[in-house]
């Protein structure tokens, strides 16, 4: 890499579950308890890998077109969010690492999180990994009709953080996230959280640690 690559940046958006919080293995294991609470443990129809970097609304409509149900897809949304929630609180999944990254990042970049998470999950990992106060900018899936991999939750991102989308790095951990942030005319970072480097290839740079994420971008 060149020196002067990232001198353009001006802010980082970082997508949250997988990313900063370990919290995909979580919300598997949530849907697979309410799926079971619905009668529906084994034959749910459900292939997890499918929805990584979406939201828990793309996995419900799925559901619901296989398991039509009583309840609304807004009712099993809150349903699957409290029971998350409980979880999460309980195993505290931020990755060890992450409040430190993103606390050296915050003295050169505007930082934001752009996350098919609702905001309410945002919040609460966030205020676990003793961050939220360092994101005055979060986007979730409750404020797009389009989710990941669409580049609608970017190009929000960069309005409400008053910079141009190519003056924008996202940092991501799966491949929707980075086919959306590229196609919002961004630099991305992957990660392999989730995802093996070469499914990541389409990234501008793919680490392993935080600690090449840094050396990427401190100035």
């Amino acid at each position: 890499m060149k020196p002067n690559d990232c001198q353009n940046i001006q802010a980082i958006i970082f997508d949250l579950d997988g990313t900063i919080v370990n919290s995909e293995p979580l919300h598997e294991q949530t849907f697979f308890e309410l799926f079971e609470k619905l009668g529906h443990k084994h034959d749910h129809g459900i292939n997890f890998a499918k929805y990584l970097g979406t939201s828990d609304e793309a996995v419900w409509i799925d559901f619901l077109k296989k398991h039509p149900q009583d309840k609304s897809l807004n009712e099993l949304l809150h349903w699957k969010q409290e029971e998350y929630l409980k979880i999460a609180r309980q195993k505290n999944p931020v990755f060890s690492g992450a409040t430190e990254m993103i606390q050296e990042l915050s003295q050169d970049y505007k930082l934001s999180i752009a996350s098919g998470s609702r905001h309410e999950v945002i919040e609460t990992m966030l205020k676990l990994a003793k961050v939220d106060h360092l994101f005055p900018v979060k986007v979730s899936s409750e404020d797009v009709e389009n989710g990941k991999p669409d580049p609608e939750i970017f190009i929000m991102t960069a309005d409400k953080l008053g910079v141009d989308p190519c003056s924008c790095l996202v940092v991501e951990d799966s491949i929707h996230g980075v086919t959306g942030a590229n196609a919002a005319g961004m630099k991305t970072i992957a990660i392999t959280h989730s995802f093996k480097a070469e499914d990541l290839s389409h990234a501008w740079r793919v680490v392993s640690t935080y600690l090449e994420i840094l050396n990427l971008l401190i100035r």
